[in-house]
């Protein structure tokens, strides 16, 4: 069996594969925040799963973000090369809101008395100016140590190009507090920019001993049950997945753990149905997240930060992460009426404890779900295959907040808060299409979580995308996406050479050094070197500019054509993302290879075809509003029950436990042989 387990901000979600059957199981159950593995056991139980039969088992979590958001990490110390005390806080001059006078500087995981200097010093060549002060990084352990910290990082200036200091202080940190994890950048990344490189140290050890103790205890409770450890991995940000040790050891790389399954899955499918431009959409509880496919290729970038927002450059991070924009928009998401007395939609979130009003579970703020169902767009008595009733009640409740300051009922209080959540979302895809060159009626959508089928027709209208998808079981798409993930470690080194043919040899040396290194790491859980791919990419820059657009390389030999199809590339992208092209040189700053272990991965069956007429999977009608469209009776179908060949006419809803998918009045539904619907848009325009 391979098993895929995915932690959400509301739900956590279970996918199990037969591999001799070809049969998935699905679980869903409440996230526990106080006992995160207890979710996980409870879908194993809910899907009658024993841990014997695992023969590999996936787990996404949102632990990492979340100590990372909810500031509960370890007490951190740095130690840092002398003279770069401060890197933390002086950071960059990115603010993303120049104009907001009444910015505040993000405060720094590490206060100013944990972050000691260390005598020694590289040139960004990697010689040695000043030799390693031994003595010196004995003592900073030590007062880290004795001013209470539980984690250290280690960051020195130019380690990028050689690490033997931090290597070397990292031997005396590790002797000198045993118990205390150390986290050391050029372990972590071989780029350069020390503001970037030193946040990410920090951050991973911040997070380190959490992410420790929670990995252990999972393995420990999966094992008990009879799991084997070897088979036991953690999705990565970077779209790969890992072993646990290797995670314990570096944490950091599991920021975006769940989202990047989401997104494998979106590659999956579109290649599934022919379908290579495509935007991904997961609504979940808490958030909204997206992503734009061109090509069927995800985008891989490493400047990702935490916590940015259009008026805070976050924290930033130099790791692979699957290149996904995010906003608190789900369906948990509160409204409210703000100091101004404009309206609000998120980014708090009701959560999975209290969660929306109409759980009757103690929450009375009103939420995107609470609107949904008063919107009737939610059946109340089959919400997770009817486990838990919603409270329509309880929901008017709520909503009333809303209507009585803003002098309105209580449904068109429910359609303002849409129609907010709606708007909220469309601006997060126009981040990812049109902000970036991309026209987004040349992508389809594939919607997916818990709401992204019951928003996304909407969507698609205002921005008239010409078809959306919904995937087989949505509300688990994100851990059905984790089953299609190969083994991946990447490596990513700063090069900083002309990209001409005088130069070639350079880079090959590089990649020689590189790739064996990681194709190790991937290596480490036992799998079969044969089995191993690599992918080349290189950060182009014209020179004189400040930042990159990274290109695939060719396989083989970094030749002239190589590097003249590499430079092609860039010329292309670089004119699609910033509208121009320079009749200048060009230079690599960064090498990054990814190692990929191939795994064997889940095929969908094809079902039978039935005909047009989808009578048999019809389960009555009720009234939902569709806003400007009308208050219309609308026909209630079982997507279970929907088969291959059927067509829907909207306005219609298709519904199923976890998951409801809307139809606007115009829109038009066909089942694919494989399961998904394919719903095509009646845009403004008719296209």
């Amino acid at each position: 069996m391979r098993v895929a387990s995915d932690i959400g901000g509301t739900f956590t979600d279970l996918v199990a594969f037969d591999e001799e059957t070809g049969e998935l199981s699905l679980a869903k159950v409440p996230t526990t925040p106080d006992d995160l593995t207890r979710g996980v056991l409870e879908t194993l139980d809910r899907a009658r799963m024993a841990a014997a039969r695992i023969g590999c088992f996936i787990h996404g979590t949102t632990l990492i973000i979340n100590a990372l958001t909810e500031r509960n990490g370890a007490r951190t110390g740095l130690l840092t090369t002398r003279g770069f005390r401060d890197v933390l806080e002086i950071g960059r001059a990115n603010r993303p809101d120049i104009y907001n006078f009444s910015f505040r500087k993000p405060e720094p995981f590490v206060p100013r008395d944990l972050r000691l200097e260390v005598t020694e010093r590289m040139n960004h060549k990697g010689e040695v100016l000043t030799p390693l002060d031994e003595d010196g990084a004995r003592r900073g352990v030590r007062a880290l140590l004795d001013r209470g910290a539980r984690a250290i990082a280690i960051c020195f200036l130019h380690a990028y190009g050689n690490p033997a200091h931090e290597r070397r202080a990292a031997e005396i940190a590790r002797a000198e507090a045993p118990a205390t994890p150390v986290s050391v950048s050029s372990e972590i990344t071989r780029e350069w920019r020390e503001y970037e490189r030193t946040s990410t140290a920090v951050l991973n050890a911040y997070v380190q001993p959490l992410a420790a103790s929670y990995l252990s205890s999972l393995e420990s409770r999966l094992t008990g049950r009879g799991a084997a450890s070897p088979a036991l991995h953690v999705m990565q940000s970077s779209g790969g997945i890992t072993t646990f040790p290797e995670a314990r050891a570096a944490p950091i790389r599991l920021v975006e753990s769940g989202p990047a399954g989401s997104v494998l899955g979106a590659v999956a499918l579109g290649q599934l149905l022919g379908e290579r431009d495509i935007i991904s959409l997961d609504i979940g509880g808490t958030t909204a997240k997206c992503a734009a496919l061109q090509g069927g290729e995800a985008r891989i970038t490493t400047e990702y930060k935490v916590e940015w927002t259009p008026t805070s450059p976050g924290y930033p991070l130099m790791i692979p992460v699957v290149d996904i924009a995010e906003i608190g928009a789900g369906g948990g998401s509160i409204a409210r009426i703000d100091e101004a007395g404009r309206l609000e939609v998120g980014p708090r979130s009701a959560g999975a404890v209290p969660g929306p009003a109409c759980y009757g579970r103690g929450g009375e703020e009103p939420t995107a779900t609470d609107a949904n169902l008063l919107c009737g767009r939610i059946n109340p008595a089959y919400f997770l295959g009817g486990s838990i009733p919603l409270d329509v009640q309880a929901a008017g409740r709520a909503i009333r907040r809303i209507a009585a300051p803003c002098r309105v009922t209580e449904a068109e209080a429910a359609r303002g808060i849409l129609r907010l959540a709606n708007a909220t979302m469309e601006n997060l895809l126009r981040r990812v299409t049109l902000r970036r060159g991309y026209d987004p009626r040349e992508f389809a959508l594939i919607a997916f979580g818990g709401g992204g089928s019951m928003h996304a027709s909407a969507l698609a209208r205002s921005l008239q995308i010409r078809r959306v998808i919904v995937p087989v079981a949505p509300a688990h798409f994100s851990a059905w996406g984790m089953l299609m993930a190969d083994l991946r470690a990447d490596l990513v080194r700063t090069a900083m050479v002309r990209a001409e043919p005088s130069q070639t040899s350079t880079l090959a040396a590089l990649l020689r050094d590189i790739e064996p290194e990681i194709i190790a790491r991937v290596c480490r859980g036992g799998l079969d070197p044969g089995r191993v791919s690599t992918r080349r990419f290189a950060e182009l820059r014209y020179v004189g500019q400040e930042h990159t657009v990274k290109v695939p390389l060719p396989a083989g030999p970094p030749d002239s054509a190589a590097l003249e199809q590499a430079l092609q590339r860039f010329h292309a992208l670089h004119e699609q993302r910033y509208t121009f092209r320079l009749e200048t040189a060009v230079e690599i700053v960064s090498l990054h290879v990814a190692a990929l272990g191939a795994v064997d991965r889940p095929h969908p069956a094809r079902l039978e075809r039935s005909p047009p007429d989808p009578a048999p999977a019809r389960k009555g009608s009720r009234v939902v509003d569709f806003d400007d469209l009308g208050i219309l009776q609308s026909p209630l179908y079982e997507r279970a029950l929907l088969r291959p060949g059927m067509r829907v006419e909207g306005p219609a809803i298709v519904e199923e436990p976890a998951a409801s998918t809307v139809l606007f009045p115009g829109d038009r539904l066909t089942v694919h042989e494989q399961g998904s619907l394919l719903i095509d848009i009646d845009t403004p325009t008719g296209r």
